[in-house]
């Protein structure tokens, strides 16, 4: 089987599983996977991720022209060129919008509390970008300052984009997210929170840096971010 059909078929089994769980609903959402040679294979635009078929990906270059399909390519494009331009590393992404979370980002409240262990080793924190309007440049500017060292973010009375090193960590971290806010939201109601400590958080960081690498994102702690939106 060639690689890119390979990630046609990844690229449809994904979105059939956030469907599935409720991270999207009708034709939101949307998928990519940096194929190589300049080449992105993405989800169309206007299509549900529940009944998608691999011969309905679009392929565009790194400007974000069609290059291949017969659909049109997502609005959101310009999103997922932003974080493959800023992270080498980087060769999938997904954006959903999971409802415990987007619940968090509709509120303005970030996902920063280290709460639980495994989120801190695998996600650190996930920050809160401001408000960009979908399918404008705007949108991918607002989530610049988190991209380096951020592999997930939530995205201000919108959504969540995660990525990875394949199509299927980037998913994972999708669900992370969404089951963290499930956990972080039951705090809330409880009326109490117990974060880890200091001394705690550091010794799950250098597991981390044992078990995934020195090359790692998922930063601790969140940058402080300036009147404009910039990291300081």
């Amino acid at each position: 089987m060639s690689t890119e059909r390979k990630q046609r078929e990844e690229i449809v089994r994904y979105g059939r599983m956030l469907h599935e769980r409720g991270f999207v609903a009708a034709m939101d959402g949307n998928l990519s996977v940096r194929l190589g040679n300049d080449r992105i294979l993405v989800t169309p635009t206007c299509v549900s991720k529940g009944a998608m078929r691999p011969a309905d990906m679009v392929i565009v270059n790194s400007d974000g022209r069609k290059v291949a399909g017969r659909r049109n390519v997502t609005s959101e494009i310009g999103m997922h060129l932003l974080i493959y331009r800023m992270r080498a590393d980087i060769q999938a992404i997904v954006h959903a919008h999971p409802p415990t979370a987007t619940g968090f980002a509709a509120a303005g409240m970030a996902l920063t509390e280290p709460l639980v262990c495994e989120v801190v080793m695998g996600l650190g924190c996930i920050p809160l970008a401001r408000y960009g309007t979908p399918g404008t440049s705007e949108l991918a500017k607002t989530l610049e300052p988190f991209v380096p060292q951020y592999d997930a973010i939530l995205m201000s009375n919108h959504g969540v984009v995660a990525y990875g090193d394949t199509l299927e960590h980037a998913y994972m971290k999708m669900e992370t997210v969404e089951h963290f806010a499930q956990i972080a939201l039951v705090t809330h109601l409880l009326g109490r929170q117990q974060p880890l400590k200091e001394g705690e958080i550091e010794k799950l960081l250098l597991a981390r840096t044992k078990y995934f690498g020195a090359k790692m994102a998922a930063s601790m702690p969140l940058p402080v971010m300036g009147s404009q939106g910039k990291a300081s």
